[in-house]
């Protein structure tokens, strides 16, 4: 039974990976026979979709831990796929309004309360196992923009003076597979050793006067506000900086999410093994480092270290949920970790604008990767001051 939940919560999350392919929709919403959109307002979709997500978490989150994560995830899934469908209908930049209200506000919402079931039920199911498993599980979403790119450039292509349209289809096949990995999510069976264990958990009021949450939340906020202004621009830096043409920019952007899955599994693997925090403070140098030596480099060199980026901003998602669950216990883990998700949000929204903002009209590609890249080598100090809290500090969670 729990492999079966483990394929349906793969599933669920190549579903809603697919909106880091937005940037193939993006630059194809700025050309003059389509939307003719500015640079930043073409990263507003995207970034309200991510904004989102910390509401659909935390509500989805809440709703898992307290009745059937089986129907959370069918409504996040309907939500989402039907938020896409509603942004199909724009055809022109005075349909703008429909793309933030149904990729952004409304896909995001249901992309949240889709996401957070895998990751906080498959801990349940795998307690012994909690990095691997978890970061096999948000693995496929790092997958799903690999699956969505190649279909989204199809679909591109054959309407290119109507990007949105392409939503409709891709849509519809959300549905079909969220719909299938959701009634793969079953809860596992409460044990006499499950209900011992759960004595020591703490709740959500609990964990929120931890300082261990915000420190970990913001190890979360800067590791995907430094790797996601990368993603959010991908396709258009893959053309402006690497010297790639259109097509192969597209296959770049596609490529380049195996990385991200990839990630999520692989520093999982290895935070079972050694811990989070040490995990957690390499991604963060090897992200910032990458970042600042991204602008200085073209072709396959630029494509290496893109993918290094992407591996760590991964290897977070896969590292963190294990890591909070280690920290607060399992009993409310959809909850806790879905507010945590407040900095995925956060950084989701400020990191694409002020990297877009920095880059400019004068393409100052120089400018921004390095701001964001030295964030994240910043940053390593979080994970240092976390495990400093943790010998120095009497507390009731556990040590990880």
């Amino acid at each position: 039974m729990r492999f079966l939940a483990l394929i349906g919560g793969v599933l669920i999350q190549l579903v809603v990976g697919g909106v880091y392919a937005w940037s193939l929709f993006g630059r194809a919403l700025q050309a003059p026979e389509a939307m003719a959109l500015g640079a930043v307002e073409a990263t507003v979709p995207f970034e309200v979709a991510i904004g989102m997500i910390f509401i659909g978490t935390s509500i989805g989150g809440r709703l898992q831990d307290r009745s059937s994560p089986r129907v959370v995830a069918l409504i996040g899934s309907a939500v989402y796929a039907g938020g896409l469908i509603l942004a199909s209908f724009a055809r022109s930049a005075d349909d703008f309004w429909l793309l933030v209200l149904g990729y952004g506000v409304i896909g995001g919402f249901g992309l949240g309360m889709a996401y957070i079931v895998p990751v906080a039920l498959l801990q349940k199911w795998f307690p012994a196992k909690r990095a691997l498993v978890t970061g096999i599980a948000v693995g496929g979403f790092g997958f799903g923009a690999t699956l969505t790119s190649p279909v989204a450039q199809a679909l591109l292509a054959d309407n290119p003076t109507s990007p949105a349209a392409a939503f409709l289809p891709l849509g519809v096949g959300y549905l079909v597979l969220g719909v299938v990995g959701s009634l793969l999510m079953f809860a596992p069976p409460v044990t006499a050793s499950g209900s011992a264990e759960a004595a020591g958990d703490l709740s959500v009021r609990e964990a929120l006067r931890t300082p261990q949450w915000y420190l970990l939340t913001a190890v979360l906020v800067v590791a995907v506000a430094s790797g996601i202004s990368l993603i959010s621009m991908m396709a258009t830096a893959s053309v402006e900086v690497a010297g790639f043409d259109v097509a192969a920019a597209a296959t770049i952007v596609g490529a380049l999410a195996l990385f991200n899955g990839a990630g999520r599994i692989a520093w999982a693997a290895v935070a079972q093994r050694v811990g989070p925090l040490p995990v957690l403070a390499v991604i963060l140098a090897l992200e910032g480092i990458s970042l600042i030596a991204l602008p200085h480099a073209t072709g396959i060199g630029f494509v290496a270290l893109a993918a290094v980026v992407y591996l760590c901003y991964g290897g977070a998602f896969g590292t963190l949920p294990a890591a909070a669950g280690a920290f607060f216990g399992m009993s409310h883990a959809g909850a806790i970790y879905g507010l945590m998700l407040v900095g995925w949000s956060l950084a989701g929204v400020v990191g694409p604008l002020v990297a877009t903002w920095l880059v400019g009209p004068e393409r100052n590609y120089l400018l921004g990767f390095t701001a964001m890249g030295v964030l994240a080598v910043l940053g390593v100090i979080l994970p240092v001051t976390l495990r400093k809290n943790l010998r120095g500090t009497p507390s009731p969670v556990r040590a990880v």
